[in-house]
């Protein structure tokens, strides 16, 4: 006869159901993401499907990762609220070249009020004003670079960077500058496909966004579990 562990199955099963509804939940932040785009005062329409599949992926990644400990559930939050934003974002720049306000700015807010739940239950002293110093430096330099070449950063890319430089101030000192390494990497391969491929959308410049928000997310991620990082 064999003996069932019934509390291994019942935890195994609250585990997966805990992933299955954070996907289903980010599905959800998808599509509400995309109606914030058509209903803000200058419209960004995306196309019904991608935004919420891509949040919906994240979110069970990220669930994923917390369930197995990697992630430790005071973080979550964070990426939760960085992937929500930054997936609809990512989008709308692809698409239109621009960043639109409606979440841009809304991601003050938003991610401010993850990193105070961390803060207020994590174990890593000063995650607050680290994050508020880097948010300062990190969109300040954005904005040096956007007044100095435009062209080749713009403004939507300011405005969303001192949020971004507070999830990585959050996530250590050295976070940021990873980040802008690995954002500028990937800016410049979106670059060299797009010149290989002949694109026209984007003579007038190649979007910075996706690389910012795609370095971003990784950094906080990955600093969560290796140096430099909050503490699990």
């Amino acid at each position: 006869m064999v003996s069932v562990n019934w509390t291994t199955a019942v935890t195994d099963l609250t585990a997966v159901v805990a992933v299955l509804g954070l996907a289903a939940a980010g599905g959800g932040a998808g599509r509400l993401a995309r109606w914030a785009l058509v209903r803000s005062s200058s419209p960004a329409p995306l196309r019904a499907g991608p935004c919420e599949a891509g949040t919906a992926l994240c979110w069970l990644l990220l669930a994923w990762l917390w369930q197995t400990g990697i992630l430790p559930g005071w973080w979550l939050p964070v990426p939760l609220a960085l992937t929500a934003l930054g997936i609809p974002l990512v989008y709308a720049d692809l698409r239109y070249r621009r960043l639109p306000d409606v979440l841009t700015l809304s991601a003050y807010p938003i991610l401010a009020f993850g990193l105070t739940v961390a803060a207020a239950t994590g174990t890593r002293p000063g995650l607050l004003w680290r994050a508020l110093v880097v948010a300062v430096l990190f969109g300040g330099a954005h904005a040096v670079v956007h007044a100095l070449a435009p062209t080749a950063l713009g403004a939507g890319d300011v405005k969303l960077a001192g949020s971004l430089g507070g999830v990585l101030g959050a996530s250590g000192w050295a976070a940021a500058l990873v980040a802008a390494f690995l954002a500028a990497v990937v800016t410049s391969m979106f670059a060299g496909v797009a010149a290989l491929a002949g694109h026209r959308r984007w003579r007038s410049g190649i979007p910075h966004g996706p690389g910012l928000l795609l370095a971003v997310t990784l950094v906080a991620v990955a600093g969560v579990r290796y140096g430099g990082g909050p503490d699990g």
